[in-house]
């Protein structure tokens, strides 16, 4: 595990800068998102895995309203079918998504529906944050595991009560937004960054040839679209979404507590501290003894306890140090000679950082 972590320490730090990366892959255009959309749907044709209809009395009322709608009279009636689930069904509709197409949708069961798999959505409107119906889904479910019983056992594989329906929801309602009409957009970063920003107004000015990008803070590049002198404001992203662009990083380390993993970046760097690693190891046996009296004398056979206890410590490198600006694979390589464990190396890190010696962002998860 020692060597892993040095390998990919050591692969980090040789790649001295970062790689050109394209704007698109960096940035959120303004206004170019999608739309979350929501449903609350029927599953029918599961085979005795739908839900219960004493413990989801809503997968009855909303059964008994789709039959109703279809010309069918349930009123007063008693029925007690196992192969229907009450499901919520989610999307995401796409920026510029038009009337006629189709996206995926995740199905989710809400009740006590033991599996989804072979279940078919009956057809169901999904709604946007405004209330509005923007499509409608219907289709036979993918379901994301499966599960098998007897009469004493019971096995499930992944999740059975969720999955998805690919191209499962046809649009039926366009969000507003016309693209041609604006005359400013911003670019927003993923990772704000002065540094960042500013290089990628140098590229796109330097693209176009004139000043057309200008660096609002470290998050937000805007760009004056009326100054492009291009037909439309798509030509524009269009032609500066493939530019390439060296992102400057934060140096970071990010630890994992559960699994052992240790990440860092390249530009990790540590002041000039001496580290000390080793164990205590405390060993108690018990050897009791049986002592019996003389022959022929009075007494008890009793038993004495025999104990002995020691501490030994460990034999190791004792203290090692760090000189000063040491780069990311000095540090792995000085903490390795230590012969610590991957754990042991994560608490080291802490107390380099409590020292004050570790010039990064910690992140514990």
């Amino acid at each position: 595990m020692i060597r892993l972590i040095l390998l990919i320490c050591l692969c980090l730090a040789g790649a001295a800068t970062a790689a050109p990366i394209r704007i698109k892959d960096l940035v959120e255009f303004d206004g170019v998102r999608g739309n979350d959309l929501v449903g609350y749907g029927l599953v029918v044709g599961l085979n005795g895995s739908g839900d219960g209809i004493r413990n989801a009395p809503f997968t009855e009322e909303i059964m008994a309203n789709l039959l109703e709608r279809l010309g069918v009279n349930v009123a007063g009636e008693e029925f007690r079918p196992k192969n229907v689930a009450a499901v919520f069904v989610t999307a995401q509709l796409p920026a510029f998504a038009r009337s006629g197409g189709r996206i995926d949708v995740t199905v989710s069961a809400i009740g006590d529906a033991k599996s989804l798999l072979g279940g078919t959505l009956v057809m169901t409107p999904l709604n946007g944050a405004d209330g509005q119906i923007y499509a409608v889904a219907q289709g036979t479910i993918i379901a994301g595991g499966v599960s098998a019983e007897g009469d004493a056992a019971r096995v499930v594989q992944g999740v059975p009560t969720a999955g998805v329906i690919p191209s499962g929801a046809r649009v039926e309602r366009e969000v507003e937004f016309d693209f041609t009409t604006i005359n400013a957009i911003r670019l927003a970063l993923r990772e704000p960054d002065f540094t960042t920003a500013g290089r990628i107004e140098a590229v796109i000015n330097r693209e176009f040839g004139r000043n057309i990008a200008i660096m609002s803070d470290a998050g937000t590049v805007t760009l004056d679209l009326s100054r492009a002198r291009m037909a439309s404001p798509a030509h524009v992203i269009g032609r500066l979404e493939n530019l390439l662009v060296e992102p400057e990083q934060r140096a970071r380390v990010v630890v994992d507590q559960r699994s052992g993993t240790i990440v860092m970046g390249s530009d990790v760097r540590i002041s000039r501290v001496a580290v000390a690693q080793g164990n205590l190891t405390l060993r108690v046996e018990e050897a009791p003894v049986v002592v019996q009296p003389n022959p022929f004398s009075e007494g008890d056979t009793v038993v004495v306890p025999r104990s002995s206890a020691e501490i030994a410590k460990d034999a190791g490198k004792g203290l090692a140090e760090i000189s000063e600006g040491t780069s990311l694979s000095d540090v792995v390589a000085g903490l390795n000679a230590l012969g610590v464990a991957p754990h042991d190396m994560i608490d080291i890190l802490k107390s380099i950082n409590a020292a004050g010696a570790l010039h990064a962002e910690f992140l514990v998860q």
